[in-house]
């Protein structure tokens, strides 16, 4: 089985390594697709992300495991592709308009950064009419993030930057882990879920 991994924002394929080699070690080929948030356009991206897919499977006999804006790509190229994964996985996914995307958005060196494709974050209209994946999904949202008296995030469970009901999805399973949203695609439980999920899908 082959694997198409898509890393977050402010990341590089190299997040994404270790997981990589567990996926090596089980018997899965990871391909690892790059991009950068702020020197390309949102369109373009989308559509080297369908190239790259399409050059390295054809059949439905793979899976996407996206991490954060990659989970937003992931849903956006979905319909476009020939061939369409056998499973997706979520990590940490913004299922909507998350408010630290917002405030981090106020400050300009942070919009410059975000750019055009960093920028669909704090977009409610295109986050809601983004497709839902028409394929298997599961999301895995991290919990360990701070709580309480002086959290922003008050009692809600999150990862340090997105809540847990941020992350969600109608209709589309979700698991808990202990992580922060920056080191959720390291879980050794997410990756063995994952790889028993797609074994058996």
């Amino acid at each position: 089985m082959d694997a198409i991994l898509i890393h977050g924002m402010g990341r590089t394929p190299a997040a994404m390594s270790i997981w990589a080699a567990r996926l090596l070690a089980s018997n899965t080929r990871p391909h690892l697709f790059g991009y950068l948030v702020t020197f390309e356009k949102l369109e373009n991206c989308i559509q080297r992300y369908k190239k790259y897919i399409e050059k390295r499977v054809t059949t439905n006999n793979f899976i996407i495991v996206g991490h954060s804006l990659g989970t937003v790509l992931t849903r956006a190229v979905l319909p476009r592709l020939t061939h369409k994964p056998s499973a997706c996985f979520f990590l940490a996914p913004p299922s909507q308009v998350c408010k630290a995307a917002l405030n981090f958005y106020r400050y300009r060196p942070i919009r410059l950064f975000m750019s055009e494709i960093g920028q669909v974050l704090t977009d409610e209209q295109f986050i809601q009419t983004l497709p839902l994946p028409s394929v298997p999904t599961k999301i895995y949202a991290g919990v360990a993030g701070p709580r309480g008296r002086y959290s922003p995030f008050g009692e809600e469970p999150n990862d340090g930057l997105l809540t847990v009901k941020e992350t969600l999805l109608p209709n589309v399973p979700l698991q808990t882990v202990h992580a922060l949203h920056a080191f959720i695609m390291n879980s050794k439980i997410v990756t063995q879920d994952i790889v028993r999920v797609a074994n058996t899908s």
